[in-house]
């Protein structure tokens, strides 16, 4: 039998088909015994330069083309990376968080038992006693303050005679816009009221706002914060 081809022979042959390649010519037969053929083109030189890498590669030739997956509720799978294993302490050395279990060897976060309180900063004055209390909030002294959105005795005058008055009512009325204010106060105005026989609904009256209605043949009804209903029939 013939002796083998040396190395030096074999990275020769190697370098010439990568010249042919380069300059744009397709080993047909190539080194195994044929001529040479120019291309079409660099995209086809490439391709076949594909082509001809996997030719004695007879799994990758006759393997069957890949089928796309089909996506079913048995072959759904998780993004890669979002299911982590989760650790399991206490379980030996090897496992990973034995011993200590990643909590040291002393202090009070070590210890049995839960770890310190939320906010807890270790002794000091925490951040939420470090700032001022808010006047009007639930954690403040004057938590139980309520704030009113106003209404004049002047936005009363639009209203026709005889007629039942709410917010809702000036707002369809145009006499007055939305705000953000859910309790409302009906408060005296320099015009003064000069309609006659309203039935004014709202969660509180001023002392001269009252009378003021009440004068022109009025009635006041209060409303409870909660239900928005009249105080009586709510109770």
């Amino acid at each position: 039998s013939p002796p083998p081809p040396s190395p030096a022979l074999l990275f020769a042959a190697q370098t010439a088909a990568m010249m042919f390649m380069m300059a744009g010519l397709l080993p047909v037969q190539g080194l195994l015994g044929g001529g040479l053929a120019p291309s079409r083109g660099v995209a086809a030189s490439s391709s076949r330069a594909a082509v001809d890498m996997k030719v004695f590669d007879w799994k990758v030739r006759d393997a069957p083309p890949p089928e796309l997956e089909t996506i079913t509720l048995g072959s759904l799978k998780p993004a890669p990376g979002s299911h982590q294993k989760k650790t399991r302490k206490g379980r030996g050395v090897s496992a990973g968080q034995g011993v200590t279990c990643g909590f040291g060897n002393r202090g009070q976060k070590s210890r049995a038992g839960s770890s310190t309180r939320p906010g807890f900063e270790g002794g000091q004055t925490p951040l939420y006693r470090r700032l001022p209390k808010w006047v009007g909030k639930p954690m403040g002294p004057g938590h139980t303050k309520k704030i009113y959105g106003l209404v004049k005795l002047s936005m009363l005058n639009t209203q026709s005679e005889g007629s039942t008055v709410d917010y809702a009512a000036l707002i369809e009325s145009k006499a007055a816009t939305k705000d953000k204010f859910k309790l409302k106060k009906v408060v005296s105005s320099p015009g003064g009221l000069t309609v006659k026989g309203l039935t004014v609904k709202a969660h509180a009256f001023t002392e001269s706002a009252k009378a003021a209605i009440e004068e022109n043949g009025g009635t006041c009804v209060l409303l409870s914060p909660t239900t928005q209903l009249p105080l009586e029939a709510s109770a």
